[in-house]
């Protein structure tokens, strides 16, 4: 199959040429603020096998392009000695597709992840570099646009409701083009769909669900400690061993990268035609099983895999 080839401010698809498979490797696949962190987290205490913080740089992200040098990235995951399990944020269909690689998506609804974009964008310390990917490619050719710090203003943007040039890479438009992708591979049998509403509803079935894909084991003495570990709370008071390098982007460093975990905050910020607004073209873009699915997550409607649709 033909990968699609994706270039942004954040991301290049390209990247992922260099990348040599082993059995057994993980790849985390989400759209930004939707569980990432969350799930690398707990893939790392099922492949390690221990509540210890293990830092987020052992869990590359291969298709960034702002900070990173793409050649030193895949030096580190070729020195990897454990069991890797590797960052994306691209749409499926420009991933590369292996048969002995577990594909893990996170999901959420889309208004949940663009408050938590909103916090992630306005506390943001390094535009720059943003601004210096997008002008070195000639298919963006542009700085990278300002978020507003009124979320209700970041919303109109994000929807693309403001006119050309404020909307961003990481968008309505994007979301539900990387969502469709992850969809339309939700019953590969390599591939497992995860929902953010269903890891807070009930965080010990969602890591079983993930140790069962990934053929991992605990001894039943151990778990409680890794799910314990799991824990948003647990995950915040660990931020700095998680997330060392937060301090340098983000104002408010690893307290902000890992922020509060609650959904809706969106009702504090939208008004009620926002809110219609966002929910009429989500319906028109998604399929219904798939807007059910990610408005709700597998507790409300079922897995994704059985999902006719």
């Amino acid at each position: 199959m033909t990968r699609r080839i994706v270039r942004t401010w954040h991301m290049d698809s390209r990247h992922w040429d260099a990348y040599r498979p082993r059995p057994g490797d993980v790849v985390i696949g989400t759209y930004p603020k939707c569980g990432t962190t969350w799930t690398q987290r707990i893939v790392s205490l099922l492949i390690f096998q221990s509540p210890e913080p293990k830092p987020m740089t052992l869990s590359p992200w291969i298709d960034e392009r702002f900070i990173g040098v793409p050649a030193e990235t895949q030096a580190r995951i070729e020195a990897q000695t454990h069991r890797r399990y590797l960052k994306s944020h691209l749409p499926f269909d420009a991933l590369p597709h292996y048969a002995q690689v577990k594909y893990i998506h996170t999901a959420r609804d889309g208004l949940d992840a663009m408050m938590s974009w909103h916090n992630h964008q306005t506390k943001y310390k390094r535009m720059e570099l943003l601004d210096r990917a997008g002008l070195a490619d000639e298919t963006i050719a542009r700085a990278y646009p300002r978020p507003s710090e009124n979320p209700r203003d970041f919303f109109h943007d994000w929807m693309g409701l403001n006119g050309e040039g404020r909307e961003s890479d990481v968008s309505a438009r994007s979301f539900f083009d990387t969502e469709r992708t992850y969809w339309a591979a939700r019953r590969e049998p390599n591939m497992l769909l995860v929902h953010y509403n269903d890891l807070s509803a009930n965080l010990d079935a969602e890591m079983r669900r993930i140790a069962k894909i990934l053929e991992i084991e605990t001894p039943p003495a151990l778990w409680p400690e890794l799910v314990h570990a799991a824990t948003f709370d647990q995950m915040q008071r660990d931020g700095e061993a998680l997330m060392p390098l937060a301090k340098f982007a983000w104002d408010g460093g690893a307290e902000t990268f890992i922020y509060s975990g609650r959904n809706q905050r969106w009702r504090d910020a939208l008004c009620d035609d926002d809110v219609a607004s966002y929910r009429r073209r989500a319906a028109e873009a998604l399929s219904p099983g798939l807007h059910r699915w990610l408005s709700e997550g597998r507790l409300g409607t079922g897995e994704a895999a059985t999902s006719p649709e």
